[in-house]
């Protein structure tokens, strides 16, 4: 039914409440004996309430509002339409008929038509919810946080109409005083230690988590506790839906991997980056890959004078700068498809564009295929990185800011080992350039092409086995949003030399992650989805470090950015080393190793062997 014919409905409705308002207070007022006097009186005081009411409603909307949402609000504003179009009817009743009309009929009335009038506007919202109600229940919900946001989700569980199918059966909270307290009228029915018993006999489906003003980490211990009890999980992301309004059911979302890191969002400096990223003509390397790109969103954001996207494959840099041009049209880009190791190719981009900030993100990052292929690790991650930083120092860029990895602490991949190469490069350049060379190392994001989480969700979608190299392997995560903005800021603190480390706060056990993902399928790990374990790759260690032996930190102005202690690095040794490095190109696996050895002093191979007691270890650790 459209809000034209509800509304008409409503109008007519409310036109009969006043008639029968006005004829049952006379009847009441003259024991149902109406003197002929006082019905002429009685007509006139409807018909003049009718016209004053009609317009009281209009002017305070009263035929605007969604009367399945009605609240307090709407009961106030009930009560001012109709005192305010029945204190005017009495005035008008008496300068028309010249007689007043008797004060307990005017009461009578306005109590009629308050009771009346609010009792069919409320009656409609418990038909809304009572029609969901008898429909045959095929999901129960319980929804964690008893607050206001919970209060909200209640309403629209009982009300919208995507809920249909949905019942609600309670919430939980952990203040102690909200404890077998009411909310909308279902119950609370304990705290997030009683999460596992309720899901279990009241047959919980979903939990929806609505206390977006929560710290993360308590967000993520809650998520965890509402996974292993079997349901699935759904959440409210931010109060500013609420503040600004936005909430609605399209807000909630499923619970993704990046909740159950449990930190707080990256607060940055606006002024900083501006000072050194707005109307400057800004380069970035690899724009098209899962780091570049995400750069590229966030840099147009701060308004550069140009914004050059530089990747080797089309298909990516197209993409991305489609992308741009929609959501950025004032930004003015270039799109630029060369490949780093071509020392002249990129030489002319400089010398045509003159970038004045460089972020370096083209790379080769994949450990076990660059194992296998070393001499492409060695010509892309150094000798590409050498031809970018040498091209930003000769057409003296003002700022060079290099992605770099954990895996270059200490290495024992290829990959790992050519990113500390590349490090080195930079650090050596920057003591005689005029531009500021700096390196950001961070770990692992999520989300990244050819990471674990894509691979174990294809393996879950598949039935599985999920697999996994090893038990006890841990490794840092960050979500790509809060790694580019971390590596923004930084380049913001550059002086030249620095390596900057992120914080990348507590590792995770890519088992725990495995299970997690199976349960957030709503499976059950080792029994609906088998966890196989293959051992590690070429290359691969059961941890990572983000620091040296030798580099010792130092805090910056952010509470998530640190400074390794600077290496030096003689420049004229390091040039020697790599044009002898270069003789090794297209040279066996092994003579490249070697010569990485050489160059690179805490490259050390290692292979970790995995023994069948370490499943054994996990199966009795699971029991």
């Amino acid at each position: 039914m459209s809000m034209r014919r509800k509304n008409a409905i409503i109008l007519v409705v409310d036109i009969l409440i006043i008639w029968t308002a006005v004829v049952s207070a006379y009847l009441f007022r003259f024991n149902g004996d109406i003197p002929s006097g006082y019905a002429a009186q009685m007509v006139m005081f409807a018909l003049v309430s009718t016209m004053t009411c009609s317009i009281s409603f209009a002017y305070f909307r009263m035929y605007k509002r969604m009367w399945q949402y009605a609240s307090i609000g709407e009961i106030i504003s009930l009560i001012q339409a109709v005192l305010a179009g029945m204190i005017i009817s009495y005035g008008l009743t008496y300068l028309i008929d010249g007689d007043r009309v008797p004060l307990s009929i005017t009461t009578r009335t306005v109590e009629t038509m308050l009771l009346f009038m609010g009792g069919s506007r409320f009656l409609w919202r418990l038909i809304r919810v009572n029609r969901s109600v008898k429909n045959e229940m095929k999901t129960n919900i319980l929804v964690a946080g008893a607050g206001d946001c919970g209060a909200l989700i209640a309403k629209e569980i009982m009300t919208n109409r995507s809920f249909s199918q949905s019942k609600l059966v309670g919430f939980i909270d952990d203040d102690p005083h909200k404890r077998r307290m009411q909310v909308m009228g279902y119950p609370v029915l304990g705290n997030r230690n009683d999460i596992a018993a309720i899901v279990k006999h009241h047959q919980i489906h979903d939990i929806v988590i609505a206390m977006p003003s929560s710290r993360r980490a308590d967000i993520s211990d809650l998520i965890n506790i509402c996974i292993l009890s079997g349901a699935k999980v759904k959440i409210i992301p931010a109060i500013d839906d609420i503040i600004t309004g936005r909430l609605a059911i399209q807000t909630l979302r499923n619970v993704e991997v990046e909740d159950l890191l449990g930190r707080e969002p990256v607060k940055i400096d606006m002024n900083g980056i501006m000072d050194y990223v707005t109307d400057k003509v800004v380069l970035v390397t690899g724009a098209g890959g899962s780091i570049g790109s995400e750069l590229s969103r966030q840099i147009a954001t701060f308004q550069p004078k140009r914004l050059l996207l530089l990747g080797h494959g089309e298909n990516s840099i197209y993409t991305i700068e489609m992308e741009l041009r929609s959501k950025f049209p004032q930004v003015s880009l270039e799109t630029i498809i060369a490949d780093i190791q071509d020392r002249s190719r990129i030489d002319e981009v400089f010398r045509q564009l003159r970038p004045q900030v460089v972020f370096h993100a083209a790379a080769h990052k994949h450990v076990p295929l660059m194992e296998r292929n070393p001499s492409e690790a060695v010509k892309n991650n150094v000798f590409g990185t050498k031809n970018v930083a040498d091209a930003a120092d000769k057409h003296q860029a003002e700022r060079f800011v290099m992605i770099s990895s954990d895996k270059a602490v200490n290495p024992t991949s290829i990959m790992g080992a050519t990113k500390r190469i590349a490090e080195m490069y930079i650090q050596s350049i920057n003591v005689a350039s005029r531009t500021q060379f700096v390196a950001v190392r961070f770990g692992n994001v999520l989300g990244s092409r050819g990471s674990v989480i894509p691979r174990f969700k294809e393996q879950i979608a598949a039935g599985g086995p999920v697999t996994v190299t090893h038990p006890e392997m841990v490794r840092y995560f960050m979500t790509i949003p809060e790694a580019v903005q971390l590596v923004i800021q930084a380049g913001a603190f550059a002086q030249g030399g620095e390596i900057f480390i992120l914080d990348m706060g507590k590792p995770v056990r890519i088992l725990d992650l495995a299970k997690d993902l199976i349960r957030m399928s709503g499976l059950e790990p080792d029994v609906d989805i088998p966890i196989r374990f293959s051992g590690l790759r070429e290359g691969e260690k059961l941890y990572e470090e983000l620091l040296t032996e030798a580099e010792a930190t130092t805090a910056t102005q952010h509470e998530r950015i640190f400074i390794g202690k600077p290496q030096l690095i003689d420049r004229s040794e390091l040039d020697l080393k790599l044009r002898q490095f270069e003789k090794v190109f297209g040279a066996e696996p092994a003579a490249v190793k070697a010569a990485i050895e050489q160059l690179v002093p805490f490259y050390v191979q290692v292979h970790v062997e995995f023994r069948p007691e370490h499943v054994e270890q996990h199966e009795r650790r699971a029991i």
